[in-house]
């Protein structure tokens, strides 16, 4: 026995989706990993997944975010949080490290933005694809007025991402206590969405406690490489000190 109050901890894996997809895009590593007896969830942030919120409504960053916040304000303090993001989603488990410090055990990035509080991104200039070709806008406000969403790959199970609160994130302060918990990188080699020299440039400039290299992986490695990507993350959490 131990954790809280003489409660044996649980690791809980807590998986955090990228711009356009939802918690669903999760379903085989929370397979894998419930199989393996971990708990492990997947949330949809606002205007994501099964969200109802229409994403042309959704201005804000911390709104987007805040489905994440209140799952984990709700988790009990003998879970032991293992938070995942993927590609922008990177952005919102750092956002929520800073708010939850306390709660969270490890951070893991999979192709994910991975910028240090206090700091800004690294330049990306030609190593990702430019937006004239991977959005396509939709303007919930009328044509007169900024983009609220983009529509390209959002059909079937795919949702518009709410454009004008990715574009508003703001710098998050310096967070002494959030640079404590250990973060794993997690690098998709063959990724052509996000380029592996730019995730090259975010381990160089915030280097995390591990590093894992997924060779054949496109930028959605829950899909291409589910299995391994499901190593990784149990040889990830083998280091914790529980």
């Amino acid at each position: 026995m131990g954790g809280d109050g003489g409660v044996a901890p649980i690791i809980h894996f807590v998986f955090v989706h990228g711009a356009c997809h939802g918690g669903w895009c999760w379903y085989k590593l929370i397979t894998l990993l419930l199989a393996a007896g971990f708990k492990a969830t997947s949330v949809d942030l606002t205007g994501a997944g099964i969200n109802l919120t229409d994403s042309n409504t959704v201005f804000d960053f911390d709104h987007y975010n805040q489905p994440l916040f209140s799952l984990l304000s709700e988790i009990p303090p003998h879970h032991k949080i293992i938070l995942v993001g993927h590609s922008i989603g990177g952005v919102t488990v750092t956002e929520a490290l800073c708010k939850f410090t306390d709660k969270i055990s490890m951070v893991i990035y999979v192709a994910a933005e991975m910028v240090q509080p206090g700091t800004t991104s690294p330049n990306n200039s030609n190593m990702t694809v430019g937006e004239e070709d991977i959005w396509e806008f939709t303007y919930g406000e009328g044509a007169d007025k900024p983009p609220t969403g983009d529509v390209t790959l959002a059909s079937k199970l795919l949702r518009p991402a709410p454009i004008r609160a990715l574009q508003g994130i703001d710098k998050l302060p310096p967070n002494p206590e959030a640079e404590k918990v250990p973060r794993v990188y997690m690098k998709t080699a063959k990724d052509n969405l996000f380029h592996p020299m730019y995730q090259d440039r975010l381990v160089e400039k915030w280097p995390p406690s591990q590093l894992y290299i997924l060779e054949d992986s496109d930028h959605f490695a829950f899909f291409s490489v589910p299995t391994i990507l499901f190593a990784y993350l149990l040889r990830a959490v083998s280091f914790l000190q529980l």
